[in-house]
């Protein structure tokens, strides 16, 4: 399926089913697509959350029926996923600034209409990538369970968190005074991000990994292995965080939408550091955004 048909029908989807138990595993379903994937390329081609769409257009919806009908606020509040009259209210005033009953009475209220999605295209310029074949690679890391909507503030805060406690001894010359040091050095550890969508509920595993060269494995540290395949690999010049998410937002914004020959496959998606020429903060950094994608069927 197209990327831009299955944002399209995703939205279809939440839309034909707002008064529903929802949830994300159910969307992707209908659209064949890695729940991770799907509510990343979402995120950046909307800039909303799958979960955070959905609470506004239900939030929208409940007070346009707070308006128009005489019907009890807790039915409305039941129809939409409240539990309580009380946790409807709280979300209802904070989204639309206004109460359930002052907007019954007349004030105001927030407008958030359904998404409509088009291929915006811009510039010239080529995104510098290529599509090559990889060997089975066997990664081992520090590995932290995140959820989708929260993920880009707290990624680099385990990451801050495994240097100052790990990393950074090591890496400074010292010699590993714990199995999880000894482990950064024999396998580089440091070298990789990986995002795996193998947790449902909108969730998913993080690695701060590297190669996996064999050996202990420390208590609360994985072993991630992927299949032979086919990987778009994405080049990233320039400071780290901003290079690698224009990247990551030009892949799902430009690249996505406008390929011919390939689409994801998959559950799971790389991020690379060079660990051996300069730093992160530097104007000339290289980084790069690996994705296993697959020749779409004609």
């Amino acid at each position: 399926m197209e990327w831009l048909t299955s944002i399209r029908t995703a939205i279809e989807y939440i839309e034909e089913h707002l008064t529903d138990d929802l949830n994300i595993q159910d969307i992707a379903d209908q659209v064949h697509m890695s729940p991770f994937f799907l509510q990343k390329g979402f995120s950046l081609m909307t800039s909303y959350g799958i979960g955070e769409y959905i609470r506004n257009r239900r939030l929208y919806e409940a007070a346009a029926e707070l308006k128009e009908t005489d019907e009890k606020v807790i039915d409305i509040a039941y129809r939409y996923g409240y539990e309580t009259p009380e946790s409807f209210a709280k979300a209802f005033s904070r989204f639309h600034n206004a109460s359930p009953s002052q907007v019954r009475n007349g004030a105001a209220f927030s407008v958030f209409l359904p998404l409509t999605i088009s291929l915006d295209v811009k510039g010239g310029n080529q995104m510098d990538y290529k599509i090559t074949q990889m060997f089975s690679l066997k990664l081992i890391g520090f590995q932290r369970v995140f959820e989708m909507e929260t993920s880009y503030k707290e990624i680099p805060e385990f990451w801050d968190e495994i240097c100052e406690k790990y990393a950074d001894h090591v890496y400074a010359g010292n010699e590993p005074a714990n199995p999880y040091e000894k482990a950064i050095i024999d396998n580089c550890i440091g070298e990789y991000g990986v995002c795996i969508d193998d947790q449902g509920e909108g969730k998913f595993r993080y690695l701060i990994a590297g190669r996996y060269a064999g050996g202990e494995v420390p208590d609360g540290m994985a072993v991630y292995e992927f299949p032979r395949g086919d990987w778009a690999v994405f080049n990233c010049l320039g400071p780290l965080p901003n290079a690698m998410q224009s990247v990551n937002t030009r892949i799902f914004k430009e690249w996505l939408p406008g390929n011919p020959e390939y689409e994801l496959c998959g559950n799971a998606n790389v991020e690379w550091y060079d660990c051996i020429n300069g730093e992160k903060s530097d104007p000339d950094y290289h980084s790069a955004i690996w994705v296993p994608v697959r020749r779409k069927s004609k």
